[in-house]
């Protein structure tokens, strides 16, 4: 071997393993941020108990995933959305929603406006976005206050990280043999990631380790993965999620033809929505660090009357 085709390899790998060094790093930065972009570690027991209305959610959800689908935007802003709706109602802000069906519609239109606000290129008005022939309409204005209390409940973090920031990276981690048709093996992962915002008991697990059991899940059984795929997970929590993958997602998730509902149904008449978002804009400009929230007031009947005709007619308007 001549002395140039030495000093070539050498520096081939020596530019390699920088490489690897600075992708470790990363990696490594991203699982440390993942406690401070996620709901409260109680959250999970708190929708187990049924503390959350999980059949708001799940409409609310339903709702998302059908606007996202209509606009055909990008995977992660569907699992941004939700990763907002989910961190804003594991706050103590969640008490402003009450368990008004209406109030959860509100929250899910703000997150994924900012979710699209974020990731896509073209947003569409928020009077666009009410697609799915939701029951209310919301003004635009009533839509933004409502963005600006998710915000500052979520401490401004918006560049949350996701199962879709360790996609690459564990994708990377299989004999080269997995990769020979890398656009659809990553197409099939984001599916299953996608699948998972149904499931609340994937909120038991950590952005990282949906993403490693996903691409396990997607490889399919029999797949020897090396011990050098878990460096940065907990093996077998991986395990655990892609068990629960194996029981919900792969080939049918038991959800995923689940349709949405046409008419939401709270357990008692909403009181008004001034009231909600009269609070939603006091919080903003409280400290966001306190759990104290505002007093939400008892709208009188008068003003509940006033407030249903007023959504009414901005159904009937927006309505072809």
């Amino acid at each position: 071997m001549s002395d140039n085709s030495a000093s070539s390899l050498f520096f081939s790998a020596a530019a390699n393993h920088q490489l690897q060094s600075i992708q470790d790093s990363v990696i490594d930065s991203l699982i440390a941020a993942e406690p401070h972009h996620s709901p409260l570690p109680d959250y999970l027991l708190r929708c187990q108990r049924r503390s959350v209305n999980l059949t708001h959610r799940q409409d609310s959800i339903n709702w998302i995933l059908n606007a996202h689908s209509h606009y055909h935007f990008q995977p992660i802003t569907a699992i941004l959305s939700v990763n907002y709706f989910d961190r804003f109602l594991s706050s103590s802000s969640a008490s402003l929603l009450g368990n008004n069906g209406w109030a959860f519609q509100l929250l899910s239109v703000a997150c994924l406006s900012l979710a699209a606000k974020m990731e896509e290129p073209d947003v569409p008005s928020l009077l666009d976005l009410q697609v799915s022939e939701p029951p209310f309409i919301f003004e635009p204005k009533s839509v933004q206050r409502m963005e600006l209390c998710v915000m500052a409940k979520l401490n401004w973090r918006l560049r949350s990280v996701t199962p879709f920031d360790f996609l690459n990276y564990f994708i990377f981690k299989l004999p080269p043999s997995f990769r020979n048709n890398e656009l659809h093996f990553h197409s099939k992962c984001s599916d299953l990631i996608m699948k998972t915002i149904r499931v609340i008991d994937f909120l038991g697990f950590r952005p990282s380790v949906i993403a490693a059991a996903a691409v396990i899940a997607a490889v399919g059984a029999g797949v020897d993965v090396p011990e050098s795929y878990y460096e940065k997970v907990n093996k077998e929590m991986v395990r655990s999620c892609h068990q629960l993958m194996e029981e919900y997602l792969v080939d049918t998730c038991p959800l995923a033809d689940h349709k949405v509902r046409k008419q939401w149904r709270p357990d008692q008449p909403p009181p008004s929505p001034d009231g909600v978002l009269d609070a939603a804009a006091t919080c903003v400009s409280c400290d966001t660090r306190s759990d104290n929230l505002p007093f939400v007031p008892t709208p009188s009947s008068g003003d509940q009357d006033r407030e249903a005709k007023r959504l009414r007619s901005s159904v009937q308007e927006e309505q072809p």
